[in-house]
C-alpha cells in the first residue's frame, strides 16, 4: 500500500534505529506532541527499539483530553434541555464531567447524536427544525477548517436553529507554555503532521529560537517518528535548533491557505483553559462576533462551570510531560477505559488509553 507500507518496513526501522545509536552520546527528552503519534510509539513498541539514552515524552497533543472540565460539563448541560439535540464525535461521549458523561445523559433519554462530520451536525439542524441543533466542536486547528465551514454552510443555507460549542485550541502556544515551565525537560519535539497539514510550520521557527529545541515535523508511522527522533537527535548532539519537515510528502511549510482563510473568517484567537493543565493565553479559537448567531455559549447561556478534577487523576502532570501513565496509583485499577477518571483513559488519541490497550495487549501475547 503505497504511503504506508513503506512507513512500516523493518529493514527501514532498523537502519534508523542503528543510525540514531550511532548517534546519540548523552541523555535526551524529545516530547511527541500529538496524542496519535503516542498511540504508534505504544502500538509498534518503538521505546524498546530505542537506546536508553533517549526518554520519550507524551505531550497534550490530545485534543479530547486538554478539554476542560467545565467545557464538558456545558455540553451535558446543554444536552439535558429537551428542545435540544447535541452532536458530538464518539471519542467525547465518555470523557467524565464533574459527574456524569453524554453517553449516560443520552441513557437518561437526553437527544445525544454521534456524527462522523460538523456537516452531519448541519443537516440535522436542516431535518429538525423544531429543535436547537448543537454541535460539540473540539479540536486543535486540523479540525477547526470543517467546524468553521459548518458555521458558513448554516448561514448559507439560512439554517437558525444551528450553534457550536467551540473548544478549540492550537499547538505552539502550548509548546512555548511547556518550555516556558521552570520544570520542563524537554529537549525536542516530534510536531504533529496532521496540524501542519491546515497550518504549515511558520509558527515554530521562533520557537526553536527562542527556547534552543528542534521542532521535527513528523507523520503518523514508525518509519515516521524514528526519523523524527534521528533528526531530533542529530541536531541535539550538534547543538543545532531548527524546525525540520519530515512529512513533506503531506506538509508544506505554508499549508492550507484556503483552510486558513475559512479558520479566520469564522473564529479569532483567545485564551483557552486546557484540562489539567491551565489558562494559555491566546491558545484557542473563539467564534467572532459577526457569528455570534451560531455561538452555543451565547445561545444557551449556561453561565460559569467551575469543577475540580479527581484528586487521583495525574492526566495534567502526564500532559506535560513530567509522568508516564504507569506512574499514576489510579492507573488500570480505579481508572480503566470503560471506568474512566480522566478524558486521556477514554480518548482515541489519550496517553492513559494507549498504555493500557498495548502494554495489555503484549501481556495476553507473552
Amino acid at each position: 500500500m503505497k504511503y504506508v507500507e513503506e512507513f512500516r518496513d523493518l529493514k527501514t526501522v532498523n537502519n534508523l534505529v542503528n543510525k540514531i545509536r550511532e548517534t546519540v552520546t548523552q541523555k535526551w527528552n524529545i516530547m511527541e506532541i500529538c496524542g496519535g503519534q503516542t498511540h504508534t510509539i505504544m502500538k509498534y513498541n518503538i521505546e524498546e527499539f530505542l537506546p536508553d539514552a533517549i526518554t520519550l515524552l507524551h505531550g497534550p497533543g490530545c485534543p479530547v483530553c486538554v478539554t476542560p472540565l467545565e467545557m464538558i460539563d456545558k455540553a451535558i448541560a446543554i444536552a439535558e434541555k429537551n428542545d435540544t439535540i447535541l452532536a458530538s464525535f464518539g471519542d467525547m461521549m465518555r470523557v467524565p464531567g464533574s459527574k456524569h458523561d453524554l453517553l449516560s445523559v443520552k441513557a437518561s433519554g437526553g437527544d445525544v447524536r454521534m456524527v462522523y462530520s460538523p456537516l452531519d451536525a448541519v443537516k440535522l439542524a436542516k431535518d429538525n427544525p423544531g429543535k436547537k441543533v448543537v454541535f460539540f466542536a473540539v479540536g486543535f486547528e486540523t479540525t477547526a477548517p470543517a467546524n468553521a465551514m459548518s458555521v458558513l454552510e448554516a448561514k448559507r443555507l439560512n439554517i437558525n436553529n444551528y450553534s457550536i460549542l467551540c473548544s478549540h485550541v492550537l499547538v505552539p502556544p502550548a509548546i512555548d507554555a511547556l518550555l516556558s515551565d521552570k520544570n520542563s525537560k524537554i529537549n525536542a519535539f516530534l510536531a504533529a503532521g496532521h496540524v501542519c497539514t491546515v497550518m504549515g510550520y511558520n509558527e515554530y521557527f521562533p520557537l526553536a529560537k527562542k527556547f534552543n529545541v528542534p521542532i521535527i515535523v513528523t507523520g503518523f508511522e514508525p518509519v515516521d517518528i524514528l526519523s523524527g527522533i534521528y533528526s531530533s537527535v542529530k541536531q541535539l548532539e550538534l547543538k543545532s535548533y531548527s524546525v525540520e519537515n519530515s512529512y513533506s510528502r503531506v506538509v508544506t511549510q505554508e499549508g492550507n491557505r484556503h483552510a486558513q482563510e475559512i479558520i479566520k473568517k469564522v473564529f479569532e484567537i483567545t485564551d483557552r483553559k486546557w484540562r489539567g493543565i491551565g489558562i494559555i493565553p491566546l491558545s484557542g479559537y473563539k467564534i467572532r462576533k459577526d457569528f455570534e448567531d451560531y455561538d452555543a455559549e451565547i445561545i444557551f447561556d449556561v453561565g460559569l462551570i467551575e469543577q475540580q478534577e479527581s484528586p487521583l487523576c495525574i492526566s495534567g502532570q502526564i500532559l506535560q510531560g513530567f509522568k508516564k501513565p504507569t506512574e499514576c496509583s489510579a492507573f488500570g485499577n480505579l481508572c480503566k477505559p470503560e471506568h474512566p477518571l480522566g478524558a486521556p483513559m477514554v480518548s482515541s488519541e489519550g496517553a492513559c488509553a494507549a498504555y493500557y490497550s498495548y502494554k495489555k495487549l503484549r501481556t495476553k501475547v507473552n
